[in-house]
This record gives C-alpha cells, sequence and structure tokens, in this order.
C-alpha cells in the first residue's frame, strides 16, 4: 500500500526552524501549533495515507494544548505504532523538501537517521530529496517551505 503527503509552513520569526528532526540553522522557523516540522508531517501523511487513514491534524489536533511544540518525531512514532497496531510494517519512505534556503545537503544524513529512527526503519530506506521552486511563488520569495512524501507499507 502507497500514501502520499504534502505540508507547508510560512515562515516565522522566533522560531528554531526544524526539519526531519534536526534543528538547521537559518533566520527564521517556521509557523505552527508544533515544532512545524514541514518535512516530518508531509511524511506522517504519507503513512496515514497508505493505511487508509486521516491526517496527522486527526491524531494531534492543531488547537490542542497538548501538540503545543511537540517534536514532529513524536508523530511520526505515532504513526509507526498505528502501523504495527495494525500488523504492517513501513517498508520505506521518500521525500522532497521545496524550500529557496536554507541549504539542506549538509543536514540530510541526520535527517534521514532521525526520520528513520523514528518509523523504527533502517537509514537507506528514507529517502530525503531537496529542491527550489526556481524563485516562483510563496516558496520562491523565500515565505515558507513545502513538502512531498510517499511511504510504502505492507
Amino acid at each position: 500500500m502507497t500514501g502520499i503527503g504534502y505540508d507547508v509552513h510560512s515562515f516565522s520569526e522566533n522560531r528554531p526552524l526544524v526539519l526531519g528532526g534536526v534543528t538547521v540553522p537559518h533566520t527564521h522557523g517556521l509557523a505552527g501549533h508544533s515544532d512545524a516540522d514541514v518535512l516530518c508531517h508531509a511524511i506522517a501523511d504519507a503513512v496515514l495515507g497508505a493505511m487508509g487513514q486521516p491526517d496527522i491534524g486527526h491524531f494531534f489536533p492543531p488547537g490542542d494544548p497538548a501538540c503545543k511544540d511537540i517534536c514532529s518525531l513524536r508523530i511520526l512514532e505515532k504513526c509507526r505504532d498505528l502501523v504495527a497496531d495494525a500488523g504492517l510494517r513501513i517498508i520505506n519512505v521518500d521525500s522532497t523538501l521545496i524550500a529557496e534556503a536554507p541549504k539542506i545537503l549538509p543536514y540530510r544524513e541526520a535527517m534521514r537517521e532521525k526520520i528513520g529512527d523514528a518509523l523504527g526503519i533502517p537509514l537507506e530506506r528514507v529517502g530525503i530529496k531537496a529542491t527550489t521552486n526556481e524563485t516562483m511563488g510563496f516558496i520562491g520569495r523565500k515565505e515558507g517551505i513545502a513538502a512531498l512524501a510517499v511511504a510504502q507499507i505492507e
């Protein structure tokens, strides 16, 4: 079974930028109720989608005080547990971050490790790529970051 996920967050001042569970040095973080980790959110929705489950907002409502500033790796762990409880297993995830800045490559391996650990899958089954939006749209204007993800479970 395969699922897709998409998430987007605008930049916000005075917040750390967290991507794939890694704090990435940047002038701005992302706005959101949780840590706003756009990469983990897209992956979570892909895993949940592969199972036919609702999106992460169902399990982690944006207005829930218990979810305030939650580390999005905890969201991935919940997805892992839901998969296991259903008698299934995560085969792999693949994702793409879309941002003009910052550069992702220096942090890619640390992100893969943290995501793999949270999902209980080997590093070689976690794909993370990055691209720009060629200066077009809100991403091109450096107003935020988007992420796409695919997950396969069986």
